[in-house]
């Protein structure tokens, strides 16, 4: 119930989904969480972790503005005195096209929140990391990220520049304290990947064929993920910089 107590952690995309599930086991865990998002259902996620007794706030994002990130990561650490984790979770999937039918508007949308998105939160994490003395900065990036899918290009682009933007960042910061990793999961049930399936098909029957993908037999739970989170956010992982997290049910083993 502890392994994050006395941390300062802003979850980006912490509305719904993964974003969600690594507020509440975060907060769980003893950190104060900062949930932000374009959601506003985001408020809902920190009022009732407030409700259970933890510390929370919400601040609405974009984070694909760089001078809204800033003002938000300003705010945290005037509020709550510092920061030592940062979950860059916001993404969106994009369109599923062939790459030489995506149009130049449909790349650039996905790059902005997938890519720019978490630039500029770490960009402003480090300066009030530092002033913690160290932090731990987690990428959500994706199989995506490792293989391809044959589908969704501007996403498999993006989840892959993310996770070396981890590796890189990762050896500039270590000298700071401050740890750098990315997570890599498979197909997690999700909205988004609720929505996803209903744009190829029958829902029930796409989720059928996504489980089959998976050698363990289903696609995952939020959860399964925000565990992953934790424990990169927790001193078990003072050791752990510049890794890939896999979680995909045995997906990238095939």
């Amino acid at each position: 119930m502890n392994r994050l107590r006395g941390k300062v952690a802003i979850v980006t995309g912490g509305a719904v989904g993964i974003g969600r599930a690594a507020c509440e086991r975060m907060a769980q865990e003893g950190a104060t969480v900062i949930v932000t998002d374009l959601n506003d259902e985001g408020r809902a996620v920190a009022e009732s972790l407030d409700a259970s007794g933890h510390m929370a706030a919400f601040y609405r994002l974009d984070v694909s503005r760089e001078s809204d990130v800033a003002a938000v990561f300003s705010e945290v650490q005037r509020r709550f005195g510092r920061l030592d984790v940062l979950v860059n979770n916001a993404g969106i999937s994009g369109v599923n096209k062939p790459t030489h039918e995506v149009t130049e508007a449909e790349w650039d949308a996905l790059m902005a929140v997938n890519v720019k998105g978490v630039f500029f939160c770490t960009k402003h994490a480090i300066g009030p990391m530092r002033a913690s003395g160290g932090g731990s900065i987690v990428n959500l990036s994706s199989i995506y990220g490792l293989v391809g899918g044959g589908d969704v290009p501007p996403y498999h682009a993006a989840k892959g520049a993310v996770r070396l933007m981890a590796k890189n960042d990762a050896l500039t910061y270590a000298k700071d304290r401050i740890r750098v990793n990315s997570i890599h999961p498979a197909f997690i049930w999700t909205p988004m990947v609720e929505a996803f399936a209903a744009s190829i098909g029958d829902p029930g029957e796409v989720r059928k064929a996504l489980d089959a993908k998976h050698p363990i037999g289903h696609v995952g739970e939020p959860d399964d993920v925000a565990w992953g989170v934790v424990y990169l956010a927790s001193d078990e992982a003072k050791f752990v910089t510049g890794a890939e997290l896999v979680i995909d049910g045995g997906y990238t083993a095939q």
